[in-house]
């Protein structure tokens, strides 16, 4: 029933859950990337299912790449595939070093190596078929059985460039990888500024694992303080790191408006510097940005779940003091720094 109501009011679950609970809105409805091959935007839990579909979808354009990145997107087990594509790529080396050997030209489905190593990785068999191997039942030799083999197609040993392409790419490639989504937004100047309510996308552990952490981390809050070596402290915070996946971060101009976006919590601080000299009006202006209580961020090296600034922080920006005196004298006006399409996308922040 909840379910048919959430979806009668185009809510999601979490949503609904929210609208009954009274709980406050979300600052962002939830963790979204990019498809790197169509733009398409898709929330955390639809991500894998937008690649495979983006990837299919590629195969009418590039068989032969299409092949290749789902055999590195896919195949979680990155040892198997390095080992699976280096096999595969003797097997094209063979032939194009050795045209003339009929031998190199056919692969045996069976054979113990292909099976162990290639045959049960996914996109392997796509790739075989798309630079121009068939599937052929043979006679094995001095024997009265047959077996399946993968045979090179006579013509494409006219293009053996191809074929040594086609495996420098295999060997090159990387998985396609989802990125994610900024959400970039900014908001008018507000009391609530460092006020947050995350969506469950942002955490590691589940609403239910959450609560109960939480529950462990009340009862035992006598056994912390003073009983607590320096060693228990750093396993504490090491795992209370790991709870994070995602940090949403605010960074508050010197007039008030607030720039906002989403990061991962492993990203170096350098994300953060990249992301607001992006939102500038003059993107040359020097500047620093100081975490809460002031502290300033110079280790731009450093993850945002190294410096304290996860599941989420307000930071302030402050201006290169000499340099802002010289640009505030030469202005005829006084401008926002930020860019003027993203002023104009300015919101109330709730």
């Amino acid at each position: 029933m909840a379910e048919a109501a959430a979806s009668e009011k185009g809510l999601s679950m979490e949503e609904k859950e929210q609208e009954e609970e009274g709980a406050a809105a979300p600052s962002v409805s939830g963790v979204y990337f990019i498809c790197p091959l169509t733009g398409t935007v898709v929330r955390k839990d639809q991500k894998e299912k937008q690649l495979r579909e983006a990837i299919q979808a590629y195969f009418s354009v590039d068989p032969v790449a299409a092949s290749i990145m789902e055999i590195h997107t896919f195949n979680k087990d990155r040892e198997k595939v390095r080992v699976c594509v280096e096999t595969m790529a003797k097997y094209l080396d063979n032939i194009y070093l050795h045209p003339e050997e009929e031998k190199y030209r056919k692969i045996k489905l069976q054979n113990k190596v292909f099976q162990e190593r290639i045959s049960c990785l996914e996109g392997t068999h796509k790739f075989f078929q798309a630079v121009g191997f068939e599937t052929k039942t043979l006679p094995v030799p001095g024997q009265e059985t047959t077996e399946e083999f993968y045979v090179l197609k006579e013509e494409v040993l006219s293009r053996l460039e191809d074929l040594r392409e086609h495996k420098e790419q295999l060997l090159s490639s990387e998985p396609v990888r989802a990125q994610l989504h900024r959400q970039l937004a900014v908001f008018h100047p507000s009391p609530a500024a460092a006020r947050f309510e995350l969506p469950h996308d942002f955490f590691s552990l589940t609403a239910e694992e959450l609560r109960r952490e939480q529950r462990l981390r009340t009862e035992a809050v006598e056994k912390a303080s003073m009983l607590r070596t320096r060693a228990m402290r750093e396993k504490d915070e090491q795992r209370e790191m790991r709870k994070y996946n995602y940090t949403l971060l605010r960074v508050r101009f010197p007039d008030g408006y607030i720039l906002q976006g989403t990061f991962y919590a492993r990203e170096s601080v350098s994300a953060l510097y990249n992301f607001v000299r992006e939102a500038l009006r003059d993107d040359w202006l020097p500047f620093e940005l100081l975490g809460p209580g002031g502290l300033k961020l110079t280790d731009e090296n450093l993850a945002f779940n190294e410096c304290g600034l996860v599941p989420s922080a307000l930071l302030s920006l402050a201006w290169d003091a000499a340099v802002m005196a010289d640009v505030e004298a030469a202005a005829e006006e006084q401008r926002s720094p930020l860019r003027p399409e993203l002023l104009a996308r300015a919101q109330p922040l709730s």
